[in-house]
C-alpha cells in the first residue's frame, strides 16, 4: 500500500475554487482505483496551505492511475480548472507507507 501526501500552496482568495478542484479529484481518484482520504483546508494558522491524502494498493497501481489521468476527460478538465482558476500556486508530493498497528 502507498499513500500519497500532497501539500498545496493555495491562494486564500480562491478557496472556493480550490474546494471545487478538490471535490473533483476526490471523485476521480476513487473512480480510478484509489481511496481518497480527503482534502484538509486551512482553519487556524497558515491561510495558504492545504493538504490531501489518498492511497493506492501499490506503487504500480498509482502509476497506472497517473497514466490514465493524462487522457481521462474528467481528469483533463479538472487540471484545466485548476490552471484556469489559479487556485493554487504549487504543490509537493510525498509517498508514504502507512503503519496502522
Amino acid at each position: 500500500m502507498i499513500t500519497i501526501h500532497l501539500r498545496y500552496e493555495i491562494d486564500p482568495h480562491r478557496l472556493s475554487d480550490f474546494e471545487e478542484y478538490g471535490r473533483r479529484w476526490i471523485h476521480l481518484v476513487n473512480r480510478l482505483g484509489g481511496t481518497h482520504h480527503g482534502y484538509f483546508l486551512p482553519s487556524e494558522g497558515d491561510s495558504d496551505e492545504a493538504f490531501a491524502l489518498f492511497t493506492f494498493p501499490s506503487l504500480a497501481e498509482y502509476e497506472r492511475y497517473r497514466i490514465a489521468a493524462t487522457t481521462d476527460p474528467e481528469c483533463v478538465e479538472a487540471n484545466r480548472f485548476g490552471a484556469e482558476t489559479r487556485c493554487f500556486r504549487r504543490y509537493e508530493r510525498r509517498f508514504l507507507t502507512p503503519m496502522f498497528d
